[in-house]
């Protein structure tokens, strides 16, 4: 089917918001000496990450580039409309399984290192919400074909922090696979699907993710801004797509949430 096919397709709709959040900001009360410069500007962010940081919570040096900012999980979590069961596809430091079961959804949080799972533990008791996650050791792209839920979260990850050094990011950029292998198996679970994705990512590319499904998904582009700067983009799939929006037309929206 060729792209102007696709497009003359009445029902088919795009809508992008652009999300603007104000973090809350806390003055710096422990030592800088053992932070490793690597990960020095993302710990000084350390509150925009987790509010509850000083209760415990555990990282490791991937985490700290690659845990989703808390008010951003938040607001994933509010657009799992329906999402009795949410599926954390690469769960990290738990960032995202914490948010949504602080709504009272049940999660299953798979990772495939064993250390990142003993830390996301760890950050959900901080929380108190380790009773309504399930932790599974192993790897998403095996496991997806037998678990069922009703979103599936994909925060995949994008490569360190040098992905923004790249003008055009592409989903065969993402790890473990290209993204359309990873929404492919997502879809295996459920058609409401979430990805949060690098503020850079093509998001043509991303667009198209929802043809891989026949009939096409809807789907929503969001900006997510944290005190003015873009952080990321989330794709919202399926019923998570169009959150208090109604779908009469067919145009393309920009909305400031």
């Amino acid at each position: 089917m060729t792209r102007a096919n696709r497009g003359s397709k009445k029902r088919r709709k795009i809508l992008k918001r652009k999300l603007n959040i104000r973090a809350n900001c806390k003055p710096i009360n422990e030592s800088q000496a053992l932070i490793s410069p690597k990960v020095k500007k993302y710990w000084l962010q350390r509150y925009s990450l987790f509010s509850r940081y000083d209760e415990g919570i555990k990282m490791d040096e991937e985490g700290w580039f690659s845990v989703t900012p808390e008010e951003i999980a938040v607001r994933h979590a509010q657009r799992s409309v329906g999402g009795g069961v949410v599926v954390d596809c690469f769960a990290g430091m738990g960032g995202n399984s914490i948010q949504f079961a602080a709504l009272g959804y049940h999660v299953l949080a798979i990772d495939i290192d064993p250390k990142k799972v003993e830390m996301a533990v760890n950050n959900t008791k901080v929380y108190g919400v380790d009773s309504y996650i399930d932790f599974i050791v192993g790897d998403f792209l095996q496991l997806a074909p037998s678990l069922k839920g009703n979103v599936a979260f994909l925060s995949p990850p994008w490569g360190g922090p040098s992905y923004k050094m790249t003008e055009n990011f592409t989903l065969n950029l993402l790890k473990p696979v290209d993204g359309h292998t990873l929404f492919q198996a997502a879809q295996r679970i459920t058609p409401n699907i979430i990805m949060f994705l690098p503020r850079n990512v093509d998001v043509c590319e991303v667009e198209e993710l929802s043809w891989l499904s026949s009939p096409p998904l809807n789907v929503e582009i969001e900006e997510n801004y944290v005190r003015g700067f873009l952080k990321g983009i989330t794709a919202y799939f399926g019923k998570t797509a169009y959150w208090g929006v109604a779908q009469e037309t067919s145009s393309v929206h920009i909305c400031e949430v």
